[in-house]
C-alpha cells in the first residue's frame, strides 16, 4: 500500500450520517492488515438500537469521548466489533472489508475461509484484523490504526441494518454497491 496520511480526527467530528457513507471506499489498516471498507452502519444517541441511547456507561464510554477514536466492544461473549466514534453518542460500526493488505495474516487468524469470507461481518472483520478491547478508545489517526482516504467516489447504496430488535426500520446501513464482500445482501426499507 502506498504511504498516505490517515484521515484526521476532524473528519469524524461531524454527524454520523455524513461520516458513514463517506467511509465506503476508504482503506482501514490495523498494524498494516486490512482493506477497503465496503459496509458500515450508523448509530447515534437518538437511535433505540444504539449503545448510547440510554446515556454513558462504562461499556459505551468511548462513544461519548472524542471523535476519531475507536469504540470496541464484545458481543455474545465471543466476538469483538470495531466502531469509529463521530460526534458525542454516535459511531460507525465497520461491518465488512474487501481484503487488500496482510491477507495471509488474516487467513492465519481466521482459518481456512475464502477471501470473501475473511472480513464479511463485524466479528469476522475484528478477528481477521486482530481487533480486541485493547484498541478501545485509541485514536484512529495513530498506530496501530490507519484510515486512508477513498480514491474516487464509489457508488453507495443504503438499506436496513442487520440483526437488530429495535430501530429495525432505520435505513442507516451503507454499502459499496455491487460489492461481493458484504456480510449479507442489502435489504431495502419497506415502502
Amino acid at each position: 500500500m502506498n504511504e498516505v496520511d490517515s484521515l484526521p480526527r476532524t473528519f469524524f467530528d461531524r454527524p454520523v450520517l455524513e461520516v458513514a457513507p463517506e467511509l465506503i471506499g476508504a482503506t482501514l489498516l490495523v498494524d498494516g492488515v486490512g482493506g477497503e471498507i465496503v459496509e458500515v452502519e450508523a448509530y447515534d444517541e437518538t437511535d433505540p438500537a444504539s449503545h448510547s441511547f440510554r446515556g454513558p456507561t462504562l461499556r459505551n464510554a468511548a462513544m461519548f469521548g472524542p471523535a476519531g477514536h475507536a469504540y470496541v466492544y464484545k458481543i455474545y461473549g465471543i466476538h469483538f466489533c470495531l466502531n469509529f466514534v463521530c460526534q458525542p453518542g454516535s459511531a460507525v460500526l465497520i461491518r465488512a472489508l474487501r481484503p487488500l493488505a496482510g491477507v495471509e495474516v488474516m487467513h492465519g487468524r481466521r482459518g481456512g475461509v475464502v477471501d470473501k469470507q475473511l472480513c464479511s461481518g463485524p466479528g469476522k472483520l475484528a478477528a481477521a484484523l486482530g481487533v480486541d478491547l485493547g484498541l478501545d478508545r485509541l485514536a484512529l489517526d495513530e498506530a496501530p490504526f490507519a484510515i486512508l482516504p477513498r480514491q474516487g467516489t464509489p457508488e453507495v447504496a443504503t438499506g436496513l441494518r442487520i440483526g437488530l430488535t429495535k430501530g429495525v426500520e432505520t435505513p442507516w446501513r451503507f454499502v459499496a454497491k455491487g460489492s461481493g464482500y458484504l456480510s449479507k445482501p442489502l435489504k431495502s426499507p419497506s415502502p
